[in-house]
């Protein structure tokens, strides 16, 4: 490969100022999305280890290089109808970031992985107030692209706020 065919693969790897790239992905019908930055590797399906006295909405644990890494069920968390895994079903393994700095790596059970969107800032548009505040925290915004929504999920929100309280751990505990 010549110098100059590598700089231009630089170049489209990295997003424009102002705009991030999504991973998106399909739970119960919907797309979301998360910064592409947040996301370690993509998983097919796997069976998890169960932990006891944990939320429905965590489905245990995963050997990930030797690291012990939770799964969570984002139907469950999300309060979705359940559905059995599917050939289409993947864990998303992300790297959450705690207030105090610390790095958390977890899973998340999805349908299927859809693609990547370059978004705008400018594209992204406030979630409507629906429901409990505190409930829609892990929501960073909508974005419009081809004609449907995408729900653009705040990982470290999400994942250390929402899943992790359920447990009662404080952040940086």
């Amino acid at each position: 490969m010549n110098t100059n065919a590598a700089q231009k693969i630089d170049i489209d790897l990295q997003s424009e100022e102002g705009v991030d790239q999504y991973l998106t992905f399909c739970l119960a019908g919907e797309e979301y999305g998360i910064n592409i930055l947040k996301v370690q590797e993509i998983r097919g399906w796997s069976e998890v280890t169960p932990m006891p006295n944990t939320p429905d909405s965590i489905l245990g644990v995963i050997n990930l290089r030797g690291t012990v890494v939770p799964i969570v069920e984002l139907r469950s968390h999300f309060n979705l109808p359940e559905a059995s895994p599917g050939p289409t079903t993947v864990i998303i393994v992300v790297k959450a970031v705690e207030t105090n700095g610390n790095q958390r790596t977890m899973g998340m059970v999805v349908d299927a992985v859809s693609e990547v969107h370059n978004i705008a800032t400018e594209e992204i548009q406030p979630a409507p107030q629906i429901g409990d505040a505190e409930d829609q925290r892990a929501i960073a915004g909508l974005a419009t692209m081809e004609q449907h929504m995408i729900i653009l999920l705040d990982v470290d929100d999400l994942m250390i706020n929402g899943v992790l309280g359920l447990l009662g751990n404080e952040p940086g505990a």
